[in-house]
């Protein structure tokens, strides 16, 4: 078997961008809007400050799991450019939507029909999921 060429910095590159986009996606863009979908704005005191407490724990996570999912995605990339023939930009963006379309979207589907989130939460957090993938999809085309 073939040893896979990964570019660590890359994929470092997309978890600080991961990291990047989700502040300003569910800071400054969709910040209010998601916190009360979410329900949060009704939660206790108590709660509010658990979970204040456990940010960091969760930022560390969320920014482990952006690196792992860049690793994978760039694998995913090499498989899917020598299938499709194509390289580039168009090849990240076009391995990015069909990841998300494929994995992400219906697995997400779950929160609307089983935990009775709202269509609305699931197409801000799935627009995110894509925005993502697709920054993901063009930095690892072009940092190889």
């Amino acid at each position: 078997m073939q040893a896979i060429d990964v570019n660590y910095l890359a994929v470092l590159a997309c978890g600080v961008a991961s990291m990047v986009l989700g502040y300003v996606w569910y800071g400054p863009l969709f910040g209010k809007m998601w916190i009360e979908m979410m329900g949060f704005d009704k939660l206790d005191s108590s709660k509010q400050e658990a979970m204040k407490n456990s940010m960091t724990k969760s930022y560390s996570l969320t920014f482990v799991g952006s690196l792992v999912m860049a690793y994978v995605f760039s694998h995913f990339l090499i498989f899917t450019t020598s299938y499709m023939r194509t390289e580039g930009v168009s090849a990240g963006l076009s391995a990015g939507f069909w990841i998300w379309l494929g994995f992400l979207a219906p697995l997400t589907l779950g929160s609307v029909l089983w935990e009775g989130k709202s269509w609305k939460l699931w197409t801000l957090n799935n627009a995110y999921n894509l925005l993502q993938l697709l920054i993901f999809g063009v930095i690892l085309s072009l940092w190889k």
